[in-house]
């Protein structure tokens, strides 16, 4: 029943997941890691990071990576129209009927005041990830490359996907490094 459970866990992440990509994730860690636990903290962590290095949507990605892990390619390919085919469908039957009322009170009120509940997911799921970095690299190398990302993305306005590769490649060093 994997074939089963990768389209219930996909299609419920991405089809609550307002928003998009950012608000589908904490849904889909849920998914993947707490409840079929198909993939641990840090190799979610990794797909995240890896799907971030990527073109594309991070949704797809992250299904994709699961899906085909889970069940090969026929679960790359269930997993991929779990997570497409909702947004797809909601698109076509919704935007017709959110444009007629997009100055509507109620609309407005709907789509600024779901916000906070994203941003919440967010801030869990980065303190997920936080927490595993933590037990992983250390507090102070956290800090350190924490420190020296937002540095390069927020001061010097490096794109994130060079960031996450320069990390990349620095995690590959470090650890090569203390396995020798």
């Amino acid at each position: 029943m994997d074939w089963l459970d990768l389209i219930i866990g996909f299609f419920l992440a991405n089809i609550l997941g307002y928003g998009g990509g950012p608000a589908s994730i904490p849904l889909m860690y849920h998914e993947v890691v707490d409840r079929y636990h198909w993939s641990t903290d840090a190799e979610f962590s990794n797909i995240l990071a890896l799907g971030n290095a990527l073109p594309g949507p991070i949704a797809t990605k992250i299904a994709a990576f699961v899906g085909y892990d889970v069940y090969g390619i026929p679960g790359m390919a269930i997993a991929l129209a779990a997570t497409i085919v909702p947004s797809a469908v909601a698109l076509i039957f919704l935007l017709k009927l959110l444009q007629k009322h997009r100055q509507s009170p109620i609309v407005k009120g709907m789509t600024l005041l779901v916000q906070p509940v994203v941003a919440i997911m967010m801030l869990l799921l980065t303190w997920q990830m936080a927490s595993t970095a933590v037990q992983s690299a250390g507090l102070w190398q956290t800090l350190a490359i924490a420190a020296v990302a937002y540095w390069a993305m927020e001061r010097k306005k490096i794109h994130p996907a060079i960031v996450i590769c320069v990390a990349f490649a620095y995690g590959g060093i470090v650890l090569s490094q203390t396995m020798a």
